[in-house]
Parts: C-alpha cells; structure tokens; sequence
C-alpha cells in the first residue's frame, strides 16, 4: 500500500502579476497545506491549471515542491495522448514526483476497453505509484467500477481518486477492489460519506482553507468518534460548495486571495472570479472566523 495519507491537497498553481509561475509562493503554499496536516500533495492537477501549464513550467513546480517539503508529491500528468501522458509521466518521476495522478482522457470519450488499453499501457510504461482520477463532470467520460477492478489488479496502479459524485458508484469501486487498493473522494462535500462507504481519504480543494478542521474530521472517523466527524462535516458544508460555485479553481484562489495568501489570477480560458463571488466567499470565511 503506498502511503500517501488520508488528506490530499490538489494544489492551486499561484500566479504572479504577469500570470507567470510564482514559485516562491507556491513552495510557501506547499510548505503551509504540509504544515496544518496534508499527507500528500497533487500537483499540476485541475485545480493546478494543469491544461494551460506548460511541461516546463510543471517539471520545475515538482522539483522546487519537492526540494521544500517532506510528504509525497503526486503529479497530475494526465492527457487525452496515452502516449503524451507516458511522456510527462517519466519526466515527473525524473524530477522527483512520488506518484501520478492521471484523469480518464477528455475529448476523445474512450469506452471502456480502450480505458483499460490507456491505463495499462501508460503503468507498463512508467515505473511510478498510479492514481486513477475520475471526474466525468469534466471530461465526458466515466470509468465503471469493473474496470477500476481490472486496473486494481496491476501492480502500480494502486489509488482511485472518484469524483462522479455518485456514492453508489464508489461503494460499487470499494466492493470490487482489494483493501490495499486506496479509494479517495474528488469530492469535498462527499468525503465522510464515502469514508462511511469505505473510501480511504480526499483529494482535497477546499483544505486550502480548511486543512485543519478537514483533518479533525477526518481523524474523528477513523477514531469511531463518528458524531464529532458529522458535526465538523455539517460545520464546513456551506463551504465545501460555495468553493465550486462557479469552476474550480476561480473561487478557491479568491478566497486564498482573501485570505492574504497571494496566489494570484488565473490563465485564460479561466478568468477570475466576479464580485458576486467574492461577497459570497467573504461572509462564508467571516462565518467560519478566517477573515
């Protein structure tokens, strides 16, 4: 089993003003989601702006990430090119990534059999810890629960982060995969549902604010103290959503923003978020007594 932890932050790529990759800042950031409890951190990933990212620009965030921190770093290196995934996939791993984060192929909408040729092919071919990501709502294409437990059974493919939304669904993926087969919710209002239904942890957005608090949740379910677990999941729920009330990651990097922590604009096709946002952002923070 690799051990990546429970708490998992997809991390925002910060921007300085030009929009140029402020480093600085997001080793700052690395070493701030670390020290209030992350386990691991992706990188690169949807929430990264991994899409407008150049392969430079990524390789050099693993290397400096990786240089400041002492928890695995997971490199969001997935494409709808099998063989271009391959190829980011060997130079994370050269810079010193800890594993990989690859998302079903957009676009292309390939059925399942050829999910499974893609997944295959890409974990003959690099020798690296894989995390299958699965997120229809954006790229058009769901990965069934038969084959995740195909893939499961392929030795480096060894996590799924599930983000359809669908609790049936990831009770089906936890039924039919090994133990040491980790199931993580891409889902942040979904997280102590699917640790009820057997999921191992979450590939987390909103514990850019709320890394604490998710970990005591977290850590309360594990420890059987199931009641303090629903009071903090009812406690954060209102943000939880409002974080993805227009696309992730426009609002997470205004309340980041907000809360003094610099991260900047995002690259087009993104723009920032409106002032409609914002003022909802802002009283939900004010509610939890972070502004």
């Amino acid at each position: 089993m690799v051990n990546w932890g429970r708490l998992i932050t997809a991390m925002v790529t910060p921007f300085d003003d030009s929009l140029n990759v402020d480093y600085d800042v997001a080793i700052e950031l690395a070493m701030k989601l670390v020290d209030e409890g992350n386990t691991a951190l992706v990188i690169t990933g949807t929430t990264g702006e991994g899409p407008t990212l150049s392969l430079e620009e990524k390789l050099r965030l693993y290397e400096e990430i990786k240089k400041n921190v002492n928890v695995p770093i997971i490199a969001g290196v997935g494409t709808n090119s099998t063989k271009d995934t391959i190829r980011n996939g060997l130079k994370a791993m050269e810079k010193g990534a800890d594993g990989l984060l690859i998302v079903t192929p957009y676009y292309n909408k390939p059925d399942q059999k050829s999910l499974y040729a893609h997944y295959k092919t890409i974990a003959e071919s690099v020798d690296a810890p894989i995390m299958i990501y699965n997120v229809p709502g954006r790229t058009g294409c769901n990965i069934l629960p038969e084959t995740v437990a195909r893939l499961a059974e392929i030795d480096n493919i060894v996590a799924l982060k599930e983000a359809s939304g669908n609790i049936n669904q990831m009770s089906e993926m936890v039924k039919r995969t090994p133990e040491d087969f980790l199931v993580y919710s891409g889902d942040d209002s979904m997280t102590l549902p699917a640790m009820v239904v057997g999921a191992y942890g979450v590939v987390s957005v909103c514990a850019h604010v709320v890394s604490k608090e998710m970990k005591e949740m977290i850590d309360s379910f594990v420890a059987g103290d199931t009641k303090r677990a629903m009071e903090i999941h009812l406690r954060l729920f209102d943000i939880f959503n409002k974080l993805f009330i227009v696309t992730n990651p426009i609002p997470v990097k205004a309340a980041l923003n907000m809360l003094g922590i610099k991260v900047g604009g995002l690259r087009l096709p993104l723009t920032e978020a409106s002032e409609e946002v914002k003022d909802v952002l802002e009283k939900e923070l004010i509610n939890l007594g972070l502004l």
